[in-house]
């Protein structure tokens, strides 16, 4: 099947924006695919809308609660012009992948995905580095516990294993063991003051020389007196990094199938750059495979895919912004010994919705299962996850069924029924108000073509909800709901 323009930019967008709406493609298509890679590659052009202090959401105590941080991103994902950073910042969480569920402070994890944004697209030799000194990676994986006489061979283990070689691709136990060694003696903690516990919201990376090892190491058959920086150069010098970064983008953004000649084509650019991201971006997406039967709609999407993009499509990134900047110019505290500005609670409903439901499709920003981040593909689909897909139709307009309250810390009482993204269809419907019509801009907005069967189903269900034949603000979330429930639970609309 051969794309014609349109389709190619529109899955661009799908892929490596945050979908392919009717507005993004008239923005990003306007000079063509080209213009589209540039524009996405060139997103310092777009303005920063979302560079918030996190500090504007802490409490009274000056705390943000994790639950509070997790959306902070969620909102950034919904408001971004920018949106191939965020989804490159979302590959590199899943890559280096580090958990609340252990690295518990806000503030920790949050420095720890602004070091994967301000890096995403910039040199991967630098990203590894400023990542490996980061407080909320040392404490993941234990390289406070790495001393001189006494080395812990986790993060010198999954520094090759899932950060630059892939598990088994030319090194030994031994060049584990040696490279441990040199990464002794790199802490956290404030000044002179080194922390063995969990970082804090004012700890940065410190090198502590007395627990450092200085003889000399073996590395890949290389021997000196190695410290971590020189084994991140050595593994940085091997081209089956290039190769093992360029495998794992193919498969995020592109396909689980991986054709060697392909992979390698963009790979030997990738390494000639330097480690250049954005060279290794460009390479997939002007790649003639990227456009082919076997990545065109054959993409599983996650659950952020899933419901993210559709919040944009319905255009709350706007209200969203809005309700931040009021909540901010407008501080109302709740009241108790924690209170919280309730006005920049309420803005984040939508994004609270989010995080109730992609957790429930197995998603939890901040919180990978385990130091191999995610599995994709067919792992996102099952029959408890379909059901969370279905329902998040329910959350999407006004008057469905909330989420499951949040836990915001303080007294956030305006939240105790639960967020919901509370869209109004009606004025989205009003310019051709019958089930027909429904089914049209519903499906415009939300990327998806049906036709025969399946379309006249689309319609019998709007027709059944509109009773009066009609949709009129009354009935229009009903409407939007039922056309809406069957486009999530189509087996299309589940593909990128």
């Amino acid at each position: 099947m051969e794309l014609n323009e349109k389709q190619k930019i529109a899955h661009l967008l799908r892929r490596f924006g945050m979908g392919a709406s009717e507005a993004e493609l008239e923005y990003y298509g306007k000079n063509g695919l080209a213009g589209a890679i540039n524009l996405l590659l060139d997103y310092e052009n777009a303005p920063d809308v979302t560079n918030w202090d996190p500090m504007i959401f802490a409490n009274n105590k000056g705390v943000v609660n994790i639950k509070v941080m997790q959306n902070v991103w969620m909102a950034q994902m919904v408001c971004t012009q920018r949106p191939l950073l965020e989804k490159m910042t979302l590959f590199w969480h899943n890559h280096f992948a580090t958990s609340s569920q252990k690295v518990t402070n806000s503030f920790a994890m949050y420095e720890h995905i602004e070091v994967l944004r301000s890096n995403a697209l910039g040199n991967f030799k630098e990203m590894l580095l400023g990542i490996s000194k980061n407080p909320a990676m040392i404490f993941w994986l234990d390289n406070q516990e790495n001393n001189v006489g006494h080395p812990n061979e986790n993060f010198a283990r999954e520094v090759m294993e899932l950060f630059t070689l892939g598990v088994d691709n030319g090194y030994s136990e031994k060049d584990i063991q040696e490279a441990a060694r040199a990464f002794t003696g790199w802490r956290y903690g404030v000044g002179r003051f080194v922390r063995d516990k969990e970082p804090t919201k004012r700890d940065q990376f410190i090198f502590s020389s007395k627990d450092h090892d200085y003889t000399k190491k073996t590395i890949f058959g290389q021997t000196g007196t190695w410290n971590g920086e020189d084994v991140l150069d050595l593994l940085c010098q091997k081209r089956q990094t290039a190769i093992y970064i360029t495998q794992k983008a193919w498969k995020w953004f592109a396909s689980e199938d991986l054709d060697p000649k392909v992979i390698d084509r963009i790979a030997s650019r990738f390494y000639e750059s330097k480690y250049d991201i954005k060279v290794l971006v460009r390479g997939i997406m002007e790649s003639p495979e990227f456009y082919s039967e076997k990545c065109y709609r054959r993409c599983i999407k996650n659950p952020i895919d899933f419901a993210v993009t559709t919040v944009r499509q319905l255009g709350i990134g706007q209200r969203l912004l809005d309700e931040i900047k009021n909540g901010t110019d407008n501080p109302i505290q709740s009241e108790g010994d924690i209170s919280v500005n309730v006005n920049l609670v309420r803005a984040l409903r939508p994004c609270f919705a989010l995080m109730a439901s992609t957790v429930s499709m197995g998603m939890e920003i901040m919180s990978p299962p385990d130091v191999s981040g995610w599995r994709t593909g067919s792992y996102w689909i099952t029959s408890a996850t379909m059901v969370e897909r279905i329902k998040w139709a329910e959350r999407l307009y006004v008057g469905g069924t909330p989420a499951p309250a949040a836990n915001l810390g303080g007294n956030a009482g305006a939240n105790r029924t639960g967020p919901s993204v509370a869209a109004a269809p009606f004025p989205l419907l009003a310019d051709n108000p019958t089930p027909d019509g429904a089914v049209k801009t519903l499906c415009s907005i939300y990327d998806i073509e049906f036709t025969g069967a399946k379309y006249a189903n689309l319609i019998d269900a709007a027709s059944k909800a509109a009773g009066s034949g009609r949709v009129t603000p009354q009935n229009a979330s009903a409407v939007a709901r039922a056309i809406t429930k069957m486009i999530f639970a189509s087996p299309e609309f589940q593909l990128a």
